[in-house]
């Protein structure tokens, strides 16, 4: 059985508190917790679907790693967001690789258990198909952007996503952003040298701090404005 704390921290989830209370039962009753230690795989692309996971602790890469080390990050995920849900529907091998950026604790929905209980209830596929579109709103979003933002509005608008945790959290409680610069300037395809050109404008004009492989948000309604202004001097 989960802690009682985990259990609270489930329901700050807000994917997790719009569920009917048997899924919710459900899932606090089969889920399996278990540690992940820095650098480990949660999994890796290609590996047959194992289950669906919910990270309650640390900080996960959702990405794809080459032959040649090279890493390509899609997006970090920190408690609570959910992942992995791609295979539960269209029954393929997982499509990108989950690596523990630091020692984490995450919450396993078991394949077996789960596909049983949705044959069962399939009403309850339904809070899948949420769970995915919420995703893809913010692929369609950073699609967007790209094509039509500065890199200063890129930046503060994938900061607030991760703050956000993606659509997961109902309120921003924790301003503290746990990434390198590297890794921030992989998940937008530019260079370190331009993430950290910018970052350092945003620091200066008083809306972040930086610190080793952390970012702290100051002015979070300057940064929202940052997200949504294509002119403004910085």
């Amino acid at each position: 059985m989960l802690e009682p704390l985990y259990i609270q921290h489930l329901k700050e989830n807000l994917w997790f508190r719009h569920l009917a209370e048997p899924f919710q039962n459900f899932i606090i009753e089969h889920g399996k917790k278990y540690s992940v230690e820095k650098n480990a795989a949660v999994f890796h692309a290609q590996d047959r679907f194992d289950g669906v996971y919910g990270v309650l602790e640390g900080s996960i890469s959702l990405g794809y790693i080459d032959v040649n080390g090279n890493e390509a990050i899609a997006a970090i995920a920190e408690p609570i967001m959910w992942f992995g849900e791609i295979s539960l529907i269209d029954q393929q091998p997982r499509s990108h690789d989950a690596i523990a950026l630091k020692k984490s604790v995450v919450l396993q929905i078991p394949a077996q258990a789960l596909n049983d209980f949705l044959l069962k209830n399939p009403y309850y596929w339904y809070y899948f198909a949420l769970l995915t579109s919420q995703k893809l709103r913010y692929v369609f979003l950073e699609q967007i952007a790209i094509q039509t933002q500065s890199i200063s509005q890129r930046l503060a608008q994938r900061l607030l996503f991760i703050l956000e945790g993606y659509g997961n959290r109902s309120t921003i409680q924790d301003f503290n952003i746990q990434i390198s610069q590297d890794q921030l300037a992989n998940m937008l395809t530019v260079s370190r040298q331009t993430i950290n050109h910018e970052l350092n404008q945003f620091e200066k004009q008083g809306v972040i701090q930086l610190g080793f492989k952390k970012i702290t948000v100051i002015d979070l309604d300057r940064l929202r404005q940052f997200a949504t202004v294509s002119d403004l001097k910085i």
